[in-house]
């Protein structure tokens, strides 16, 4: 019976279990267990955050298809005969929501919610709301009318020329 003899390499020198060989590689358990732990949590708040509407279609809404009938022009966010008197509309490509609190006052917002960047969904009741954790907001100044949200939605500059809105 022949016995070749082999170097010993580096690996082959260190049991894969010995206590040596787990920290060359980094691989313990608390590590382990650390990194999957800080993976689900990076997944978890990039599901939690902003992004768009959810509604999937891919379309342009609330009258921004241009100078088409019942559009706005190129440069208008909407018609200002397009906001409900008490309501308002969300505009989620600009990320705005336009309300009109009393006949021919107009406001505007930033559609992102200040509790977790989520897109308000619509304008009812009398309030802007947040369909990812139920925050509502006030039509006439962009307060807190319901948490979590504990900030209010940042106002935006709108004008009215010619029956149009214009942001800015």
């Amino acid at each position: 019976m022949n016995h070749v003899s082999r170097p010993a390499s580096a690996a082959s020198a260190v049991s894969p279990a010995s206590p040596a060989s787990r920290a060359a590689c980094g691989s313990t358990r608390r590590g382990v267990v650390a990194a999957a732990g800080a993976a689900g949590l990076a997944t978890l708040l990039a599901a939690c955050g902003g992004g768009d509407d959810g509604n999937g279609s891919g379309k342009a809404k609330n009258g921004d298809e241009g100078a088409g009938k019942g559009g706005a022009e190129e440069g208008e966010l909407a018609k200002a005969a397009d906001i409900p008197e008490g309501g308002g509309k969300v505009f989620p490509d600009r990320k705005v929501v336009v309300t009109q609190p009393a006949k021919g006052e107009f406001k505007a917002f930033s559609a992102v919610c200040t509790h977790q960047g989520c897109l308000v969904k619509d304008v009812s009741g009398g309030t802007i709301n947040c369909p990812c954790h139920g925050s509502r907001f006030g039509i006439a100044d962009g307060s807190v009318k319901g948490g979590p949200a504990q900030r209010p939605l940042p106002g935006e500059q709108v004008t009215v020329r010619d029956g149009a809105l214009h942001l800015g």
